[in-house]
């Protein structure tokens, strides 16, 4: 009996830590990625998934049963209500007016508004996409400034 018991706090022990890894990831997705929607995508979805690891192990813990219903409930709330709650929020501020990041390659949303006097809304950067030029992303594609020659660095 005992070997089972320490094979579940083993379990509980990495699962505890695999959530806080988690969290701790969404934490620094939020510190140190760009613009509001990537920062978005990484809360939503490492902090869903830490805060229900966490869980997970607080109900393999637990020895009462309306403890380890409600951790489960916890989940199934979290894994529902996240990523839904982060993609309406997106949605919301893209309608108002926040630009995407320079570097992302391709924007969906703007496809699906029609632009007045044109009847297709694309970029250049998705028309690149859609004819595969667009290799690397928009903000390495930039013009590249030439070093200086030796002749332009000596006084004049």
């Amino acid at each position: 009996m005992g070997s089972v018991t320490a094979f579940y706090h083993i379990v509980e022990g990495l699962l505890i830590v695999g959530g806080s890894l988690f969290i701790a990831l969404a934490a620094l997705g939020l510190v140190r990625l760009p613009d509001l929607y990537t920062r978005m995508h990484s809360a939503s979805k490492a902090g869903s998934v830490g805060a229900s690891l966490l869980l997970l192990g607080l109900a393999i813990n637990s020895e009462s049963l309306p403890e380890t219903l409600r951790a489960i409930a916890a989940i199934v709330f979290f894994l529902l209500t996240a990523p839904i709650s982060a993609h309406l929020l997106a949605k919301a501020s893209y309608t108002v007016g926040y630009n995407l990041w320079p570097g992302s390659v391709l924007d969906e949303m703007s496809r699906s508004k029609p632009t007045p006097g044109a009847s297709v809304a694309e970029s250049r950067s998705q028309q690149e996409f859609y004819t595969g030029k667009a290799l690397e992303p928009a903000w390495r594609r930039e013009k590249r400034i030439a070093p200086p020659k030796w002749s332009d660095l000596r006084k004049k």
